[in-house]
């Protein structure tokens, strides 16, 4: 589900204040605003290890947004997540990136939502999560583990571009939020920042600078180009959350700041994950249109609903057109997750007014092809042995966790065996916690 910013009328233009710039920079309007509501009303579903979170409604609405907020309950809301009546707001809200931001850039963006942004009194649905994630004051141990009131300081042994960009990628645009690492507890792994994180069907990939795993091998011109319109040739498609980004967000930043995000990324800590190949280099151009076609589907399923399927529009060979993008060279068919999400889902983006779309093949379309479980493995499979990584497989059972929204978190999974286990093995996780947090102070 994408939202469209123009739609929501927030597309940025030079009359713009300070603070819609800032809210398009964080991106409020994705979260909080659902496809054909009113913005900023709430309500969106954010699907979590726990359950599903719903989005407030954060116009300046007195009944049933924030209206009655002061400016210090604005900045305690958005950067350490607790509401003037002391309710804990779960971390789907990134208060932990957001706490970075400077004074100044809150009070800011206090103005606009309290004197641009259209009240809207209709409350969101109310968050309902099962027991024990339904207690919000738990949130206030997780809080000490994992969140941090310290605002974002430039290093003065960094150029300004790259503490520019480091502000925008950290804290306004909170890239950490998805493409850092979770622990048990759901805490951010910061010592891997950056380094790949799983969001339920899709998964956020490496974008530190090591060259194998992350971004390094990219220029900053093809990331500026990806953040601007979630396009490169012969890298990279944006689909799912990060065509959200694209689109909400990341193609009306100035291309200053885009640069300057490009120069952060470019220079931090290189994360290897193991792999031995760039994920943009797989792949090659395919004949088997020539020598499979008269088959037997039996022979080579994939392939034949490959044919049937998707050759019209990325071409027999895979290399794709000017509308549609090459299968090899490609960081989606390096990644199985990814590539059967795109599948069952499709990819939907709009930059500078054109919209990108391809369909869902799930059994849930509505105007293509309707794949089942095992046919969905069976194409990804051939495309990922013709075009991708050839050492990935899927299996019709991979299919259906991709549907139902990916790999139960440790978390969740622990908790199915019942508060006690779950109470007494988050207190090992805490304590194994502290005690790592003590060895490193010392």
């Amino acid at each position: 589900m994408t939202i469209s910013l123009a739609a929501h009328g927030e597309a940025l233009d030079a009359s713009a204040s300070p603070g819609k710039r800032l809210a398009v920079a964080a991106d409020c309007v994705a979260c909080h605003s659902t496809t054909g509501g009113k913005p900023f009303a709430g309500g969106y579903p954010l699907a979590s290890p726990m359950g599903v979170i719903y989005s407030t409604n954060i116009t300046p609405s007195k009944t049933a947004g924030i209206g009655h907020y002061s400016q210090a309950d604005f900045a305690r809301a958005v950067r350490d997540g607790v509401t003037p009546d002391g309710t804990h707001l779960y971390p789907a809200m990134p208060y932990t990136s957001y706490a970075q931001m400077t004074d100044s850039d809150v009070a800011a963006l206090y103005q606009y939502f309290m004197q641009e942004v259209t009240p809207v009194d209709t409350p969101s649905p109310k968050t309902e999560l099962a027991f024990p994630f339904n207690i919000r004051a738990s949130m206030l141990g997780w809080n000490a583990l994992f969140h941090s009131s310290k605002r974002f300081e430039a290093d003065p042994g960094k150029s300004e571009q790259v503490n520019r960009g480091d502000y925008l990628v950290n804290a306004l645009g909170h890239c950490d939020t998805c493409h850092t690492p979770r622990n048990l507890l759901m805490g951010a792994k910061n010592d891997k920042a950056l380094s790949g994180g799983s969001l339920g069907a899709w998964y956020a990939p490496n974008i530190t600078s090591d060259k194998t795993s992350g971004i390094g091998a990219w220029s900053s011109d093809e990331l500026v180009a990806y953040l601007r319109s979630g396009h490169v040739e012969g890298k990279a498609q944006a689909a799912g959350p990060m065509a959200e980004a694209v689109e909400n967000s990341l193609q009306y930043l100035d291309e200053n700041d885009l640069k300057a995000i490009a120069a952060y990324l470019l220079q931090t800590p290189a994360v290897a994950n193991g792999e031995r190949q760039a994920r943009h280099t797989f792949g090659q151009a395919s004949d088997d249109e020539l020598s499979l076609r008269g088959g037997k589907p039996q022979d080579n399923p994939g392939w034949h609903i490959f044919s049937g399927t998707c050759a019209n529009c990325h071409q027999a060979n895979g290399q794709g057109t000017r509308e549609y993008p090459s299968l090899f060279h490609n960081t989606t068919t390096s990644h199985r997750d990814n590539l059967i999400a795109t599948i069952v889902y499709g990819v939907h983006r709009e930059v500078d007014g054109v919209a990108i779309d391809m369909p869902g093949f799930g059994p849930d379309a509505l105007f293509t092809d309707r794949l089942d479980d095992q046919q969905i493995a069976d194409v990804t499979n051939y495309v990922l042995s013709r075009y991708g990584n050839a050492e990935l497989s899927a299996t019709a059972a991979d299919v259906a966790q991709v549907r139902a929204g990916g790999a139960k978190a440790p978390i969740a999974v622990l908790a199915q065996f019942g508060p006690p286990t779950l109470i007494a093995l988050v207190l090992l996780a805490l304590y194994w916690l502290r005690a790592r947090r003590r060895r490193q102070e010392a």
